[in-house]
């Protein structure tokens, strides 16, 4: 079935708040969905975001953004006063998110709310999730009682779980660690509510899963065994990517790396868990860095580039053998992006899952392999004009070696009088593959002010919001006449 969709991260959604949540403009950008023939709404992580406000690296692989909890549904449920958010001054700029300014006030007004949470629901949610939630709220309420620091410079006895020690936690800081289970439950509740609300209009959420998880984090410091992490849990090396095209020391991404070894002893019971807990979050689920399942690339602990890193074996076909004979055959997109051995492009083939198709990877004359045109594109494949790392078409335009952007633009004989955004978005709708994401950036035709994310780069990542009227029925009008088109309904 040839299907179509947008994606669109959470936090970029309009709101008067500082950031999108899972309110009224998350229900109006489903409706917009529908009204513009899509089926997919892509979104990314929905997990609470770290080190430099990435969704990538996060506290937990388990637990929900609180930012993204909607004030004004609070209010409606009678857990929160308007007068009590209001009044506060969210961000400087409404099209962009200021997350200091977040900080500093969202978790004070979600206090409140949390005071008001109570009852069987509350308590039935914490048996259900307290597998990891239990975890979870220890480690925030820890880190905080610590300032915030990171686990890995905790005392010894709190760093290596002590029995005592966190025995002493629990009742020390038991009204913190109810706070972060309610702030779960408040997330949760309002994101069950939204995705049933997708799912009546026709529409599925694809999520995202980052194939690694941060080092500071309720994962690796409730399971370290799992990673490939010294008798003082410092890791023995990092991940990240080699010298390349687009950057010339690597990548230093700082993830702990799995310990494969000792995962396949244990049948890959953690993975199984997580890809479990995300099936039943999202309708489809994408995996971030497919190749890293074939190898890996491992940096020693300590570097300051990635020059001195290694190809690694990883888990190969025997993950996803484990993950479908305990979990039945699931819906998977595989991010196989990048430069594919021999050996990456079986393990896609052997998993049958979609692939991803970046069609300005087409036109890059760096490394980033072939089959990016459209005359190579499989229909078991998923077509991007870009991602989320990605410049937006006219970003590209804009940026890209000049040799790049004429044999895109002689290739797909784009206009200027049409605008290339149309022209690309056009050719990733008319290619053959099954289905079809096209970034919110470029539905509306923005430049690089709106591009999401540079990968290896801190600050300005992550920050981009649509305002309000950018998407309308005029432009889901417009949209449902190109599916129809090119019969993605």
């Amino acid at each position: 079935m040839r299907r179509a969709g947008i994606l669109m991260p959470i936090t970029s959604l309009p709101s008067p708040y500082g950031v999108g949540t899972l309110g009224q403009a998350a229900r109006d950008f489903i409706d917009f969905l529908k009204k513009a023939g899509q089926t997919y709404w892509q979104i990314l992580p929905i997990c609470p975001t770290g080190y430099g406000d990435s969704p990538y690296q996060s506290f937990s692989s388990f637990a929900g953004n609180p930012y993204m909890i909607d004030l004004d549904d609070l209010a409606k449920e009678g857990l929160l006063e308007p007068s009590e958010y209001k009044d506060i001054k969210w961000s400087e700029d409404d099209s962009h998110v200021d997350y200091g300014i977040l900080y500093q006030n969202r978790y004070n007004v979600l206090k409140k709310a949390v005071l008001r949470v109570k009852g069987e629901v509350f308590d039935s949610f914490c048996n259900e999730q307290n597998e990891w939630l239990e975890d979870y709220a220890l480690y925030m309420a820890i880190k905080n009682y610590f300032g915030g620091q990171a686990f890995n410079t905790w005392p010894e006895d709190y760093r290596l779980r002590s029995p005592e020690a966190l025995e002493k936690m629990k009742e020390e800081c038991k009204e913190d660690i109810h706070y972060w289970k309610a702030l779960q439950f408040l997330f949760f509740s309002q994101w069950k509510k939204l995705k049933t609300y997708a799912n009546d209009a026709g529409i599925q959420v694809i999520g995202d899963i980052p194939i690694y998880v941060s080092y500071d984090s309720a994962d690796v410091w409730s399971n370290p065994d799992q990673f490939q992490l010294d008798e003082s849990l410092t890791p023995k090396a990092i991940a990240g990517c080699p010298p390349d095209g687009f950057a010339a020391d690597g990548q230093l991404w700082g993830n702990p790396l799995f310990d494969w070894e000792k995962m396949k002893e244990e049948d890959y019971s953690w993975w199984i868990r997580r890809i479990a807990y995300q099936v039943k979050i999202y309708d489809i689920i994408r995996i971030d860095h497919f190749r890293g399942f074939d190898e890996y690339f491992a940096i020693p602990y300590g570097d300051k580039t990635a020059k001195n890193g290694s190809w690694m074996p990883g888990p190969g076909i025997s993950l996803f053998k484990a993950i479908e004979e305990k979990l039945g055959k699931l819906p998977i997109i595989a991010e196989d992006l990048g430069f594919l051995t021999p050996t990456v492009k079986q393990l896609l083939a052997d998993t049958g899952f979609p692939g991803m198709k970046i069609l300005q990877f087409g036109f890059d004359t760096r490394d980033t392999g072939d089959g990016y045109l459209p005359h190579c594109y499989p229909k078991n494949c998923v077509a991007y004009t870009g991602t989320h790392d990605n410049q937006t078409v006219l970003g590209w335009i804009e940026t890209a070696p000049k040799e790049d952007v004429e044999k895109g633009i002689k290739y797909l004989r784009l206009t200027k009088e049409e605008g290339y955004h149309w022209g690309m978005m056009r050719t990733v709708w008319g290619c053959v593959a099954d289905t079809s994401i096209i970034p919110m950036q470029d539905i509306l035709g923005l430049g690089s002010e709106a591009r999401l994310n540079a990968p290896s780069t801190l600050g300005n990542n992550w920050t981009w919001r649509c305002l309000p009227g950018d998407y309308n029925d005029e432009l889901a009008k417009v949209l449902y006449e190109e599916m129809c088109l090119y019969e993605r309904i």
